[in-house]
């Protein structure tokens, strides 16, 4: 039987570009990488031996080495490392400039303790009052077991939170239409409050249905807008940059004309608050060419084409969404709900696929060490905790929906959005908006 050739060395698959040339740059940085932990080590051993005075000032010693040093360590990445906070949180803020925002404390999973929580945070980063409308011995319940009577108190005495008892609240699971026989429930009366001229706009994370159903019937439609929309923010590639998408959930059977009104809404959103000059519209389908897509897209597409008052950008693939190339995209609900669900998932998928990626090995330790704050900020990039809500556009007022599992963060960014959005005047213009239409033309596709 004749032998196997003997085999040859087997060749191991070569590591990506990106991974040569990050393990290149530690071995050239080894030298700083090492002082940082002589010097660490070093003040930490100091401090084990030297009493609580020595030990104190080695300890500083070893953070303000740390500190000098890390920065040579951590440059290069450093770019990535941009806040996602708005501009001038830090400033103090002037109590005449603050608004009133109307809250419903019983909207949600979790109710009302982390949503006052949220409140609580929002008046003292945020230039607004809230009035927190909620069930008063749920709420009392809730403060107790969180340990915010203290904070809440001290609002409460700065006038800063405002609390509003209601009766039996809508639960998450009711119909939509029983906000008309639960007419003391907690966004009832916040909506009443917007209505009545004593907050500039109301929050829920309850119900969405419902919400949309109380905001109709508390503060009516906008003329010549059929139905309210969801309108929710997604990010895009550009930091600086916002798409704002909607019907996201409202409405799961769309006509074109609902279409055509929406793109409307938002066209005056993006320009309005958002400071687009001019506003990209978009309408999501399965090809850019105009004679792609179902029945509701080629009947609405020569509406949208027909309109003067914005600039249409043709159709918008789901690709392109996130692009940065449109700023408002229009789409039925069912259709929407599906986009805003799918991101909802991905910031914490992404975050688990480039762990799973990342180099083994005291070298890969080391580099997930580097990476870790870029991953944390890219997961909160997409993470829909961090834009908090979505605005009700159409109905008269400010309005802002929550995700039903909002916490106290998410609670704290739909705010900042709802104070966006009543301060920017948009509801003025959005009362401006005259009616206008199209008539509806069915196109052909060869």
């Amino acid at each position: 039987m004749t032998p196997l050739p003997p085999k040859g060395p087997e060749k191991r698959a070569k590591p990506s570009r990106a991974i040569r040339r990050l393990v290149i740059w530690y071995r050239r940085n080894a030298a700083v990488t090492s002082l940082v932990d002589s010097a660490t080590s070093a003040a930490s051993s100091a401090a084990n031996t030297a009493g609580n005075v020595a030990g104190t000032a080695t300890s500083v010693a070893g953070s303000m080495a740390n500190t000098v040093l890390q920065p040579l360590v951590f440059d290069p990445l450093r770019r990535l490392q941009r806040g996602l906070g708005g501009p001038g949180e830090d400033t103090p803020i002037n109590d005449s400039d603050r608004l009133w925002v109307a809250v419903d404390g019983m909207g949600g999973d979790h109710a009302p303790g982390p949503i006052l929580e949220g409140c609580l945070r929002a008046v003292e980063l945020l230039p607004l009052r809230v009035r927190f409308v909620a069930e008063t011995a749920l709420l009392q319940a809730a403060v107790t077991a969180m340990g915010l009577q203290d904070e809440l108190n001290e609002a409460v005495a700065r006038g800063l939170i405002e609390l509003v008892a209601s009766g039996p609240s809508v639960g998450m699971n009711e119909e939509a239409t029983v906000v008309r026989k639960k007419r003391d429930a907690s966004i009832n009366k916040a909506m009443d409050l917007v209505k009545q001229g004593e907050a500039t706009a109301v929050y829920s994370a309850g119900n969405s249905g419902a919400v949309m159903a109380a905001a109709i019937f508390r503060l009516g439609r906008l003329k010549s807008i059929d139905r309210p929309a969801i309108g929710a923010l997604f990010p895009t590639k550009d930091t600086e940059q916002q798409v704002l998408v909607l019907d996201v959930g409202a409405n799961m059977d769309c006509k074109p004309a609902y279409l055509h009104q929406w793109a409307l809404l938002g066209h005056i959103y993006s320009r309005d608050v958002l400071q687009v000059a001019q506003p990209r519209i978009g309408l999501v389908n399965i090809g850019e060419e105009e004679c792609k897509g179902n029945e509701l897209c080629l009947r609405t597409y020569p509406l949208l084409a027909a309109e003067e008052r914005f600039t249409f950008a043709g159709n918008c693939e789901g690709r392109d969404i996130l692009s940065g190339q449109f700023d408002v995209v229009v789409c039925d609900g069912f259709t929407g709900n599906v986009l805003l669900k799918f991101l909802e998932s991905v910031g914490s998928v992404l975050l688990d696929v480039i762990k799973e990626e990342l180099p083994r090995g005291r070298r890969g330790k080391v580099g997930s060490a580097f990476l870790i704050n870029n991953l944390r900020r890219i997961k909160k990039r997409l993470d829909h905790a961090e834009h908090g809500g979505a605005l009700l556009l159409g109905v008269n007022g400010v309005c802002v929906i929550g995700h039903g599992s909002s916490k106290a963060l998410s609670v704290l960014s739909a705010l900042r959005l709802a104070h966006s959005a009543a301060s920017h005047g948009v509801m003025a213009n959005l009362h401006a908006l005259s009616e206008a239409g199209s008539p509806e033309a069915p196109v052909a596709c060869d």
